[in-house]
């Protein structure tokens, strides 16, 4: 029976995870009593008694949640049939209509969303008074965030200091990161913090077996990560949890948040209305130390969108179309900001995939307005209280009128069509009625071997259900892929819902391999055997990068970037000239038939199933755990600090390389299998700059040693030069240190001897990396001085002992037949970062800092 008006009213809303319709029950409880009562509403909840609106409390089975259980309760009776026995789920209290404040996230019950609301509302207060203009979204996100409000900022020019609302981290990256923050000394994080386990996963065989592996060959590195998240107050997802990007989404991402990853593609959060930016282990170490996080106030571009998708065009097809008009390096410094009437047809999770996918572009993040699309994906995702407090907050989670841009795109989505770009770059873009002529022009392998849909990129049920729409129809009519198929969920609860709804059993009829919930193939994580290495083939994947080698080490292989839509098309048709709209499969019978254009739910009818339970919650006392590094380890290391400047110029560097053209942080510090030693510098190090072609030879890996006149491997000659005390620069091409977070591209050169990049210009995040590394990231005051230095000069960085912003420095380089020649070398340290130089590292200047702050105790 119903409570009466003197009870609180529960509504618990239950998914069955083996099916079944939703299951809506009313909970009565006396006040004061602890017995309870329960009855079904039909459809309905408890809105029927609108005396008891007023009182009513919420009560949702989210995924993983590990709050208060119903007491006096039998959970398994008030569930009804669906639950799994074998997983234990638990209750959260909401109460929206009592204004009760929203958590961060369903695993941070002290800290609330309606405060960071305040602070950045109070803060927007003291910036329109000092800037006196229209604000971008963007800018409200970032300077609602500020150390120092009344800061007067420049676009492009102004160093702003901001507090970020949270830290993730992948297990890669986290190593390092934890390995730093570990050396600083401090008790616990000082805001809250996740590490994620998706990179150490290699695809081979399937999703079972490839985790079994996975768990057995990285145990140290998950048990030490694991054992440090207890200690120092961090969340822990397991392996097979998902990608970092889809936990974040579903978890911790809400509308006005700052927050910054260990990974490039942190932005995915942008399309819940987030301002999520990459960057390397040391900035990640700073802001998990307290410090305020340091970035240069970017530009704004805007993207306007007008009408509507349709047909085979997704959310996907317009960040490739946006990534052919901004090329690699276009976004660099500027955060990528999309508004106008077409944003409203887009979902949560599309919004997420553009935002993916602006790290391709150089972009420091992308953003969306919030929207009711993205009310409705918190309230799917348990969080009806974000929902409710972003709604509140609405004008500052929108631009102001008239708010002003450095550049504005325009893009009707009603005329747009599916985008294929590549290969070997992301931003080679080419509408799809024009792609099968440019694979002809080009001689590129016709045949597509494999077809890879998923990633952190696009793995969302949407991207899922639509996808399976295109293989179900293929299968009525008796077709299978013609090549490989594989599908990556990007996280447990996509896996478990896709599998209770059908989806995988879709995909595994026309041939499909579900594989783990894991980055795989990807990052370079796919132990691939259809194809020897060296062999001339082509790939399609719904991922966010294709650089050479990147998914499996082939420099061969032709990778080309898509929705998951056109992926799943091509892969049935086994062609890259495939364009299903206007092309036709040959079904079982042999009669030919065209594909319907796809069709999927945004969300799921019956809501999410969690699957597995893979959160580890931090320790509550942590004073008896022990983080242990065994010093015989080959996967891990503690690190030493490096030392600091020595007060005088760098004399006589010999060049090491000067790398010629594209060199991302792949080249610099590749990932697939040496992934395993992110944890150890020594070992790491062996693959310095082993993908840079030497401008010198052509060759790649392959450079002289001035000293021995010897030619060998790039870490090798490095190393003999540490030996001998010689210092060395490295010189490069444009947007040098593209591509991923890794801050390993700038530890790896400074352990092994570095003192400084010279190049025409580098990528936001490896710049900052070197920075925080004590390096020097310098860029020539004319990109034609990089073809005045030849691989045997020697290079004297002058100007270091007046070292200030805004100081550019003096290059003398001398030839070998003794001819001197001096260039200029600009840099954008500021007072700040001239300090990390002279200390070392910034890691360095933290501790020197915490120390002074002792002593003052």
């Amino acid at each position: 029976t119903l409570a009466d008006s003197s009870d609180l009213c529960r509504s618990v809303v239950v998914q069955g995870a083996t099916g079944g319709a939703e299951r809506r029950r009313c909970v009565g409880a006396s006040i004061g009593k602890s017995s309870w009562s329960a009855c079904e509403i039909a459809g309905g909840g408890c809105g029927e008694k609108k005396k008891m609106e007023r009182a009513r409390l919420c009560f949702v089975a989210p995924s993983r949640q590990t709050s208060r259980l119903l007491r006096g309760g039998n959970l398994n009776k008030l569930a009804g049939p669906g639950l799994h026995s074998e997983r234990r789920r638990y209750l959260h209290a909401s109460t929206p209509t009592l204004r009760e404040k929203a958590p961060l996230s369903n695993f941070d019950s002290d800290v609330f969303v309606e405060d960071v609301y305040e602070k950045t509302g109070k803060n927007l207060e003291v910036v329109r008074k000092t800037l006196n203009r229209p604000l971008t979204l963007a800018e409200k996100v970032m300077y609602g965030h500020l150390q120092d409000p009344s800061t007067k900022i420049t676009r492009g020019q102004t160093y702003l200091k901001v507090y970020p609302d949270r830290v993730a981290m992948q297990d890669a990256t986290a190593q390092m990161a934890v390995m730093q923050f570990v050396s600083a000394g401090l008790p616990k994080t000082a805001v809250p913090t996740t590490i994620h386990c998706d990179h150490l996963i290699a695809a081979q065989h399937g999703a079972k077996k490839d985790i079994e592996v996975a768990v057995s060959e990285n145990k140290e590195v998950f048990d030490f990560l694991s054992t440090a998240a207890k200690k120092y107050g961090m969340g822990f997802w397991k392996p097979n949890s998902g990608i970092i990007h889809q936990i974040v989404l579903e978890n911790y991402a809400f509308p006005g948040c700052l927050m910054i990853g260990t990974d490039s593609h942190t932005p995915n959060a942008g399309g819940l209305g987030a301002v999520a930016v990459g960057v390397g282990g040391a900035d990640a170490v700073d802001v998990m130390a307290g410090e305020p996080w340091e970035i240069k106030a970017p530009k704004i571009i805007g993207v306007k969108l007008s009408g509507k998708l349709s047909n085979w065009a997704s959310p996907k097809d317009i960040i490739l179309k946006v990534a052919g008009i901004l090329t690699v390096k276009g976004g660099t410094g500027a955060i990528v900001e999309y508004f106008g009437p077409g944003v409203e047809s887009l979902s949560c999770t599309g919004m997420g995939t553009i935002c993916n996918m602006g790290a391709e572009i150089g972009a420091t993040t992308s953003i969306f307005p919030f929207n009711d699309r993205m009310a409705e994906y918190l309230n799917a995702t348990s969080r009806p209280k974000i929902a409710s407090a972003a709604d509140t907050f609405k004008e500052n989670l929108q631009a102001d009128e008239n708010a002003v841009y450095d550049q504005i795109i325009e893009i009707n989505l009603s005329e747009l069509e599916p985008h294929i770009n590549g290969p070997f770059t992301p931003d080679l873009a080419h509408p799809l009625s024009k792609f099968a002529e440019a694979v002809k022009k080009n001689g590129w392998p016709e045949k597509l071997t494999v077809g890879l849909i998923g990633s952190c990129t696009n793995s969302s049920y949407e991207d899922m259900s639509r996808a399976a729409s295109i293989v179900k129809e293929a299968s009525e009519h008796g077709v299978r892929a013609q090549s490989l198929f594989n599908i990556t969920p990007g996280s447990e609860m996509v896996r478990a819902t896709i599998t209770r709804d059908g989806i995988t059993d879709a995909f595994e009829e026309v041939g499909g391999t579900v594989l783990a919930n894991a980055c795989g193939p990807c990052i370079g994580q796919w132990r691939r055997e259809d194809v020897p290495k060296g062999t001339p083939n082509s790939i399609i994947t719904s991922f966010n990068r294709n650089f050479s080698m990147r998914n499996d080490g082939n420099p061969a292989t032709h990778a080309f970037v898509a929705s998951p839509d056109i992926v799943t098309a091509m892969a049935l048709a086994g062609s890259l000239t495939f364009n299903p709209n206007t092309d036709k499969l040959k079904g079982k019978n042999g009669e030919e038939f065209k594909l319907t254009p796809p069709s999927g739910d945004e969300l799921p009818n019956r809501g999410f199933d969690p699957g597995t339970d893979t959160y580890q919650a931090p320790a509550k006392d942590s004073s008896d755990i022990s983080v242990v590094v065994n010093s015989d380890s080959n996967r891990l290391q503690l690190l030493e600090p490096f030392k600091g400047w020595d007060g005088k110029d760098y004399e006589d560097c010999v060049v090491l390389i000067k790398a010629q053209g594209k060199c991302t942080t792949d080249h610099i510090s590749m990932a697939g299998p040496w992934l395993k030693y992110r944890g150890h510098l020594e070992n790491i190090s062996n693959n310095m700059l082993i993908g840079a072609t030497n401008a010198e030879n052509g060759e790649v890996n392959n450079v002289k040693n001035v000293v021995t006149g010897s030619y060998g491997p790039v870490p090798d000659t490095a190393r003999d030069y540490k030996a001998r005390g010689i210092k060395w620069v490295v010189l490069g091409d444009e947007n040098y240190g593209e591509g991923s977070s890794r801050e390993h591209a700038a530890l790896e050169p400074r352990y092994l001897g570095g003192v400084a990049v010279i190049v025409k210009s580098f990528a936001r995040i490896h710049e900052t990396n070197l920075k925080k590394q004590g390096m020097l990231p310098l860029t020539f005051a004319h990109a034609e001085d990089y073809d005045k230095i030849d691989p045997e000069d020697k290079v004297s960085i002058l100007g270091l002992t007046d070292f200030a912003p805004g100081k550019p420095l003096t290059l003398k380089v001398t030839k070998p037949t003794g001819d001197v020649i001096t260039l200029s070398a600009n840099h954008t340290f500021n007072e700040d970062q001239i300090n990390w130089f002279k200390e070392g590292s910034a890691l360095n200047k933290i501790r020197a800092t915490m120390k002074d702050r002792l002593k003052v105790k």
